[in-house]
């Protein structure tokens, strides 16, 4: 998944023109504490929400003022990964998305993210959910996909998280089934250490509220 395949086409872009007012206005309207500036299709930067309210007059345009304004943005070809790591290491509440041509192409909210994140977690997706605590050296792709296809399961979603200071990795482990008990048998037989594992439908009932009370959140 690419950055142009996540632009939010809800949010539309200050220009020069615009007031300070009408920007903490779209500012509370579209729950963010950033938007962009463009000059026509030309991108001029991000103003938050902090330079706003250094303007004393709320009713001159933005562009009368001289503004910290932040060049934070990303290229619409540019993978989920690099905006998950911009928006994440600047703070960001939306992050522009900009062509070859540096030309303005839209935004990508911290909502659009977190739904396409859920897609890539099969959040939505009645599972079970296996995390296994092994040694970096000993992850292998091949062997836990093996065991999981064994017992007549697909993997879902699986993602490493690994902790500082530590040789040791977690691999969170999404399958398409409810009844786990037979694949946990078996990464027990291969000397696997389970942390975790998650299989009864009201876990998966669970879940899926706290993502859709995120979303009515975010206003989606």
């Amino acid at each position: 998944m690419i950055a142009k395949e996540l632009i939010s086409n809800d949010i539309a872009p200050l220009h020069t023109s615009d007031t300070a007012l009408q920007a903490l206005s779209w500012m509370e309207e579209y729950r963010v504490s950033h938007l962009p500036i463009v000059n026509n299709i030309d991108f001029l930067g991000l103003i938050s929400e902090e330079d706003i309210y250094k303007i004393s007059d709320f009713e001159e345009p933005v562009g009368n003022h001289l503004l910290s304004i932040s060049k934070q943005y990303i290229f619409g070809d540019q993978h989920l990964y690099d905006v998950i790591k911009t928006i994440s290491s600047q703070h960001l509440t939306l992050l522009p998305v900009l062509n070859e041509s540096r030309q303005y192409l839209g935004v990508i909210t911290i909502a659009d993210l977190v739904t396409s994140i859920s897609e890539m977690a099969a959040v939505e997706n009645p599972g079970g959910i296996i995390i296994l605590e092994l040694n970096q050296n000993d992850y292998s792709l091949t062997e836990i996909t093996q065991i999981i296809e064994t017992n007549d399961a697909k993997i879902l979603s699986l993602y490493v998280t690994s902790h500082p200071d530590t040789t040791k990795i977690e691999i969170t482990i999404k399958v398409n089934k409810m009844d786990i008990r037979p694949i946990i048998q078996t990464f027990n037989r291969y000397d696997y250490t389970i942390k975790a594992s998650f299989a009864e439908a009201e876990y998966y009932d669970d879940l899926l509220d706290r993502y859709n009370s995120l979303m009515n959140y975010l206003n989606i």
